[in-house]
Formats: structure tokens, C-alpha cells, sequence
């Protein structure tokens, strides 16, 4: 029993040595939650409490699963389990089966998206493949918060879901799926959890088999149960008290996945008598670090007090985090690439660093850079740049489009016009990735048009193709590329954070919501957190080479920019403070706060009286028309009519005014902003000759 204890901080051992009954567990990142639980698990077996065969503990991963049994293993606890939620019920649901249902036992459909889009065609829904992953998701969400067809609208509307089809076609749909799914006999995912949960709750001999099987339960990562998952456990529990939970509310980053905190922060009132721990102990990485993180969450909104947690560094001292502003997105990789060749040529593994972005269509510049020095890498949880199939669809596109004339950019936009490319961005998704993606295309023809004279879209063809090639070196291992959500339970000696500019870091559609924002927060704290060593923080002011510098860093780095440090200073388009917390927009005729789309983008009430110039507004007219025959477009796709309409009545003469408007973003600005500008200054109506 000593040398189960050895090496044990005291707020571990307290946790390992709790007794029997309800026990939580706050830990930080790095604080040895794992070591914890299965030294508690091993304790309690030891000390006779319970069987090794009658503990159950459940993760959300299969690699946590296997390093839980893993460490089991060495401490000499053979037979309990260490499952994922998914797995647990697989098995409960497949011995019960005969009892409980009867029959033949259903087949686990193996994809999914393949009964969606016969639901979605029998519904005459979208059925291309980006639409139908957006609608499982969906259909995955509502199953996961315990919603049933009917529920999905009003919860959907409650929780601000950013749907990819109208709440009512969605409840059709996932009406259509599940009757689908029951007549050809087949259970998802999400089924194995309910049927589980049904066949205890509603069959008593069932439940008291179970649980005279299984006495005493561990839930790992605990922040991150869904309402289904819960409602699981609590049919696993039953009215005992034996389970251990362990998380922290810091790295809730999965809500978008119907994901909470709140059992985790309610357990205490759930079970008043539950031993609370906290483990606080950093032993992963630098105090430097350390002192980062708790800087990033500390301005987080909020949080109840029970729950916050100040990390503590247990590592001797380290190098300082690196903060470095760049004046494009090609300058911070070659920056990162370099920095990153440094540190291999000090000795660091290529294994053990990390390049983190916010969304995927963000890894191709870094791609481009690493493979340019001819530094090895992966990419985590997602395919390298050129691999992934909206690319290759633009790619065939452009080659098949011939010499178009008109400047590079342009004519490579309205060429991806045809392959999804909106003026507008959706607001999230796997439409928004999709739309990154050929975002950053537009941006490498942006980049290429200023280093390459006479750039035109054959040439431009070739440099793509010049680029795939480089980009796919041999399998090996090196530097890790990854989201931020991708690289969650992972760590490395040294982590760069890129791409921290305003609507990335925080991303732009979580904009206006604060929940959405503090998860963001949250996002960017586990992101430092996955840091031992060495943390690098950097954002660039434009996105193409030689582009307009009218990007803002992320919100997220105020105060934390040492004061002295060259990249503290604000650039000229980003004056303003950052707003910590997004207002929402009112009219500025009556104050009423704004909710129709129109409204917003008018910044007045529909009822209100427009003040709008009608001698600018139709100089604006015959501009757009002008504009348009240039880049060969419909005329909305330079600006909407009620795009034209803001302008013409709150009449901007800046860009921070201008970039207000609803609809007008940093791509616009840069093709529009001075046009528009010197319309709106002068007065001065545009000849379409």
C-alpha cells in the first residue's frame, strides 16, 4: 500500500485515498488526473473496498481508454474495465439483448450519412455530401441533448444552433432517419447509450443484474458528458453514490456536440456529501507557461467560483512565451518554419512539436513552409491541404476553365463561385470548413499575383500543382499539424499557436454570443496548455502577401502582450480596444435591440424611418454595375441591395465604419473599401462608361 501512495502529491493521495462513495475531482491540465484516478481504482481494490471485476470506468476516447488499462495493468489490477461510454453499452446492450428486445439482434449501421441522405432525398432535402454531414450532426446533436423530432426546433432555436436547413425540415428529417433506421433493423451510435439507459430504467431485472455486476464506476473527462450520457450513467448508478468523476470546466470545448459542464459543477449539490479534490500541481509544463494559461482563462466570463482552478508549475524554470506580429500570412509561416528548424537543430524532436490553428483550411501556408525547409510532418484529425476534395473539385475546375482574362484573384473567384465559393461565408460547419478552404486558394492566387508578373490562371494552375507535389513527403514521423480541437489530451515540448487574429481566434460566427466566445477562451487556454517548453503565440495583419493590414489580433491576447514587447503595439486599422464582451446591436434610431438579419445589417428597426442618401445610394448603384462588369459577376455578388442601403444611410468614413456594416468583411474591404469610401467622402457620382 506504501508504494501505491509513493510519489503521490497530497492532493492526489487525498483523492486516492477518499472513501468509498461520491468523489470529484477537479483537475488541471497537467496535474496527473489519470495517475490519480488509477491509483484510486488500484487503492480501493487493495484495500478490499471493491473487486477489480466490479469497477467500471468510462473515457471518451479509445486512446484514453487504453492508457487507463495500460496503467492499470502496471499497478496490478487485473479485470476491471476501461471502456469508452460506446463500448460499455455495446457490450451491456448486446448480453441483455435477449431479454430485453428479443429477437435477432440489430446490426450497428457502419455509415450513418448513407440513411441520412436516403432520408434527406425522400424529403427532397440537399444530398451533396458537405449538406448531409451538417444534418447527421444535427441529428447527432439532438439525439445526444435527448431530443426527440419534435423537441428540435424550440431547443435548436434556444441554443442558437447555426442549422444548415430550416428547424422544421430538420425535425422532418430526423423523423424520416429514425424510421428508416427502425425498418431496416439497424442502431447508431447514439442508440447503444439509449437502448442501454431504456433497458435499465424500465426492466428491474435487468438493472439489479447489472449492478450487482459492476459497484463502483470512474467517469474521466467529466466536463464533456452529454445529457445522454448522463442519463447512461445515472441508469449504471441507479440510487448508489459509488462513482469517482474527474474534469475541469476550463477545457469544456465540445458544447457545439451537445457536450456541459454542468453535472461536473452540480455534482457537489447532486451528492452534498462527495468529497471535492482539486489538483492544482502543473507537472507538465514550465512555470512560464503555466503562468500563460492561467492568464488566457482568468478573463474568462462566467465561471462559478467553485470551479475555477490556478494551475501551479511544478517544472524548473523555462524559456518565455514567444509573441511575434506579422504583416501576412506567408511571412508567420516561413517565421514558424524557421523557428522550427531551430529548435531541430537544438535537439528537439520533430515528434515533439506542434503547430495548432483554429480551422483546417489554415494548415496549407504551414504545409507549404515546412515542406520548403524539408522538414517532415503530419497532419492530426484532418487530410493535408491538397488532399481534401473540395480542393481537388477547384483545382480540376481551374484547369478546365483556360485563360480568363481579368486580374488573377478575381478571376480565380468567380471561378470558385461555381464550386461553393459564396461572397458571404456560412456560419459554420462542415460548409464553413469547405468555404475556408477555397477561401485560401483565392488567397494563395492573391499571393502569387503580387511575386509573379504577368501572373495569369495558367501559370497560377501550374504553381498549384508545383505545390501539391511538395506537400505530400514521405510518411514519417515529424512535426504535428492540428486544430486546436484535435490536439485536446495531447501534448508536445514546444506548441505554436497561430492564426490569433480576430474572427479566427475567436472564429467569426461565435461573434455576438457570449457562450460562444468563453468557449473559444477556452479553446485557446488548451491549446497553451498543450505546451511543456516551449509556447509561441503569432498572428498576421493581412492574409496575402503585400495585403491590406486590416486584421486585429485576437481579443484573447489583450493583456497578456507584455507591454514592452514590440508586437504590443496596435496596428493603425485596429485603434479601437477590443471588446471583451460583444454588445448586441440595437437600432440606432430607437435603441431597440436588433434581431431580423435585415435589421442588423441596417442597424435600424424595419419600422424605424431610413435617413438614407438617395443621391449616394445610386452613385453606389451604377459603382456595383460598373464593378461587376469588370470582375464579371452579378451585381450582388460585389455588394446586396441592402448592403448599398447601410451604406447609403450610415454613411461610414473609415474602415472601422465601413467593416461595421453587417455583410462587409475583411475580403470586401480590401477589393471595395476605397471605392466606397471616396464615394461616400466626396460624393461623387461613378460613371459606368
Amino acid at each position: 500500500m506504501d508504494a501505491l501512495l509513493e510519489g503521490l502529491d497530497p492532493e492526489q493521495r487525498a483523492a486516492v485515498e477518499a472513501p468509498r462513495g461520491p468523489v470529484c475531482v477537479l483537475a488541471g491540465a497537467g496535474t496527473g488526473k489519470t495517475r490519480t484516478i488509477t491509483h484510486r481504482i488500484a487503492y480501493l481494490c487493495q484495500r478490499g473496498h471493491v473487486a477489480p471485476s466490479q469497477v467500471l470506468a468510462v473515457t471518451f476516447t479509445k486512446r484514453a481508454a487504453g492508457e487507463m488499462r495500460t496503467r492499470l495493468r502496471s499497478l496490478d489490477v487485473q479485470g476491471a474495465q476501461a471502456v469508452t461510454f460506446h463500448a460499455a453499452a455495446s457490450r451491456q446492450l448486446r448480453y441483455f439483448w435477449p431479454r430485453v428486445i428479443g429477437g435477432p439482434r440489430w446490426e450497428l449501421v457502419d455509415q450513418k450519412i448513407r440513411v441520412v441522405a436516403r432520408a434527406a432525398s425522400r424529403l427532397g432535402l440537399p444530398t451533396e455530401p458537405d449538406a448531409l454531414r451538417d444534418l447527421t450532426s444535427e441529428i447527432e446533436w439532438a439525439k445526444a441533448s435527448l431530443l426527440t423530432p419534435e423537441d428540435y426546433p424550440v431547443a435548436a432555436a434556444r441554443a442558437a444552433r447555426d442549422i444548415p436547413a430550416p428547424a422544421e425540415q430538420i425535425m422532418k428529417l430526423y423523423t424520416t432517419y429514425e424510421q428508416l433506421k427502425n425498418e431496416a433493423q439497424l442502431l447508431d451510435f447514439d442508440d447503444l447509450l439509449l437502448y442501454t439507459a431504456g433497458a435499465l430504467e424500465d426492466n428491474a431485472e435487468v438493472a439489479q443484474e447489472f449492478r450487482d455486476r459492476y459497484r463502483c464506476f470512474v467517469v474521466d473527462e467529466y466536463q464533456d458528458v452529454t445529457p445522454l450520457q448522463q442519463r447512461v450513467l445515472d441508469s449504471w448508478l441507479g440510487n448508489r453514490d459509488d462513482v469517482t468523476v474527474v474534469g475541469d470546466a476550463n477545457q469544456t470545448i465540445y458544447s457545439f456536440a451537445g457536450a456541459s459542464p454542468q453535472p461536473l459543477l452540480n455534482f457537489g449539490r447532486r451528492f452534498p456529501e462527495a468529497v471535492v479534490v482539486r489538483l492544482e500541481r502543473d507537472y507538465r509544463s514550465t512555470p512560464q507557461v503555466v503562468e500563460l494559461a492561467n492568464d488566457v482563462i482568468k478573463w474568462a466570463r462566467g465561471r462559478p467560483a467553485g470551479s475555477r482552478l490556478q494551475l501551479i508549475g511544478q517544472r524548473p524554470e523555462g524559456p518565455k512565451p514567444r509573441f511575434h506580429e506579422f504583416d501576412d500570412e506567408p511571412s508567420e509561416a516561413d517565421a514558424v518554419a524557421g523557428r522550427i528548424k531551430t529548435l531541430l537543430d537544438e535537439g528537439v524532436a520533430a515528434s515533439e512539436i506542434a503547430v495548432l490553428y483554429r480551422v483546417n483550411a489554415q494548415s496549407e501556408a504551414y504545409e507549404q513552409a515546412l515542406a520548403g525547409l524539408g522538414i517532415p510532418y503530419l497532419v492530426r484529425g484532418g487530410e493535408r491541404f491538397f488532399e481534401r476534395a473540395e480542393v481537388r473539385q477547384a483545382m480540376i475546375t481551374l484547369r478546365s476553365s483556360g485563360d480568363v482574362s481579368g486580374s488573377l484573384p478575381e478571376v480565380v473567384r468567380s471561378v470558385l463561385h461555381r464550386v461553393g465559393l459564396t461572397d458571404e461565408p456560412p456560419t459554420g460547419g462542415t460548409a464553413r470548413e469547405r468555404w475556408e478552404s477555397l477561401l485560401a486558394l483565392v488567397e494563395l492566387a492573391e499571393e502569387f499575383a503580387v511575386t509573379v508578373p504577368d501572373a495569369d490562371l495558367p501559370r497560377f494552375c501550374v504553381e498549384l500543382d508545383v505545390r501539391a507535389e511538395a506537400q505530400h513527403p514521405p510518411t514519417v514521423e515529424g512535426v504535428t499539424l492540428a486544430s486546436l480541437h484535435a490536439s485536446k489530451g495531447l501534448e508536445w515540448d514546444a506548441v505554436f499557436l497561430v492564426g490569433l487574429v480576430e474572427g479566427t481566434m475567436p472564429i467569426q460566427y461565435a461573434d455576438g454570443d457570449d457562450a460562444k466566445i468563453e468557449e473559444e477562451r477556452r479553446l485557446l487556454y488548451v491549446g497553451v496548455t498543450r505546451a511543456r517548453e516551449h509556447i509561441w503565440l503569432s498572428w498576421a495583419l493581412a492574409r496575402a502577401a503585400g495585403g491590406r493590414k486590416y486584421r486585429r489580433r485576437s481579443r484573447f491576447l489583450y493583456n497578456l502582450v507584455p507591454e514592452n514587447h514590440p508586437a504590443a503595439r496596435v496596428s493603425a486599422a485596429a485603434q479601437r480596444p477590443p471588446l471583451m464582451k460583444k454588445e448586441k446591436p440595437t437600432c440606432r434610431v430607437c435603441a431597440s435591440t436588433l434581431v431580423d438579419a435585415q435589421a442588423v445589417k441596417l442597424g435600424r428597426c424595419r419600422s424605424c424611418p431610413s435617413d438614407v442618401d438617395e443621391e449616394l445610394l445610386e452613385s453606389l448603384r451604377r459603382w456595383r454595375a460598373g464593378r461587376a462588369r469588370e470582375l464579371k459577376v452579378p451585381a450582388y455578388v460585389v455588394f446586396t441591395d441592402a448592403t448599398l442601403v447601410a451604406i447609403a444611410e450610415q454613411r461610414p468614413t473609415d474602415s472601422a465604419g465601413l467593416v461595421a456594416i453587417s455583410g462587409i468583411g475583411a475580403s470586401k474591404l480590401d477589393k471595395f473599401g476605397d471605392d466606397v469610401l471616396g464615394l461616400v467622402r466626396d460624393g461623387v457620382g461613378y460613371s459606368a462608361t
